[in-house]
């Protein structure tokens, strides 16, 4: 959106442990008895704003970030190299996905020229610029895989419908698919590149696309990998182009959260957070949302139930599938993403990157 934004353990076991850390005071918690926690690692970076973040391992993670800044870890946050692209300096990254510790995908947000999309296949010792924006009326926010070939990225609405780039080859190259398979935009419509996670997909052709700034804020969904989509009303509150969803996260296709609220500090962010039991055909309202305003989430590996929502305020967790949440840590995230082998890891300001620790 043209907008400032542009400028764990398995299952049960790591639920009940994240939860224990309301339950329990900090000052009774003995240091080798803590349940799991997010601990910080140093990456260098103090200045960066990582908003893009792609969880490989336990071990492996890629962040990307103000600054046209890319880190790649290998030994779980112990230490950070530097793989920025040559000659990036004045991008913003906002979202990146890695399909191992080698290959991965960024994409550059802004108008015109400034958004871009760079792949490397050598662990960011070289990168390859696969997609410039050459339209003007073009913002693209956030881009997502269903599998290491077949992906999508998403611009704000152009001539009043959000616009989607496709790739068949890994990012290699990419194609502007045909418009007539999406709804027309509100007005004030667009999506937030504030996490990555605007546009996500699961499982080898559903993909839903979140919105803000127009009269309410929707999820667009599509189960034919971007040629056709349907838009659903969400409850969360809108109506403000600082307003509306900020973040997906589906477990499967069918099970998804919807997390956002007004990112101005000074302005509260109530129900702004819901949730789906039919793929995004309806939301329902959160009984108990964040306290405030959220812009990752992520499902917790191997749990039906547990999921993880961060913001510039904290971290939130829920144990019974979204419908109540409770802050979990105070310290500030933009992004967060899970992966198989028990690993969770988040990004945000202050070149802050913290992992999952028990």
């Amino acid at each position: 959106m043209r907008r400032t934004f542009r400028t764990v353990a398995a299952g049960a076991v790591c639920s009940a442990a994240l939860a224990a850390l309301t339950a329990v005071p900090a000052q009774a918690r003995e240091p080798e008895h803590r349940a799991p926690h997010w601990e910080l690692k140093d990456t260098g970076a103090a200045g960066v704003r990582f908003r893009g973040l792609s969880a490989v391992s336990r071990d492996t993670a890629w962040v990307a970030g103000t600054g046209g800044t890319v880190l790649r870890t290998t030994d779980g946050g112990a230490s950070w190299r530097n793989v920025s692209p040559p000659g990036a300096g004045d991008l913003q990254f906002r979202d990146i996905e890695a399909f191992d510790a080698r290959r991965a995908v960024v994409l550059a947000i802004g108008e015109g020229e400034a958004s871009r999309v760079y792949r490397t296949d050598d662990g960011g010792a070289t990168w390859t610029e696969s997609f410039r924006n050459t339209d003007t009326k073009a913002f693209y926010d956030c881009l997502t895989f269903f599998d290491r070939r077949h992906g999508l990225a998403m611009s704000d609405p152009v001539d009043g419908r959000f616009r989607i780039l496709s790739t068949g080859d890994g990012g290699r190259s990419w194609k502007v698919l045909p418009s007539q398979g999406m709804p027309a935009a509100l007005d004030g419509e667009a999506g937030f590149a504030a996490s990555g996670q605007c546009l996500v997909a699961s499982g080898p052709s559903d993909v839903w696309l979140a919105t803000g700034g127009g009269a309410r804020a929707r999820v667009l969904h599509s189960a034919d990998r971007g040629l056709t989509w349907t838009a659903t009303d969400t409850p969360v509150p809108a109506g403000d182009p600082a307003k509306g969803v900020f973040a997906l996260a589906f477990r499967d296709r069918t099970h998804g959260l919807a997390v956002g609220g007004d990112y101005r500090p000074d302005q509260s962010s109530p129900q702004a957070a819901a949730l789906t039991h039919d793929g995004g055909r309806t939301w329902q309202p959160a009984a108990t949302p964040q306290p405030a305003y959220r812009s990752g989430a992520a499902w917790l590996p191997h749990s039906r139930t547990a999921a993880l929502a961060v913001g510039p305020t904290g971290t939130d967790l829920t144990t019974d599938g979204g419908r109540t949440w409770r802050t979990v840590d105070t310290g500030s995230y933009d992004t967060v993403d899970c992966t198989a082998d028990l690993g969770c890891w988040a990004a945000g300001e202050q070149g802050r990157v913290a992992r999952l620790e028990r």
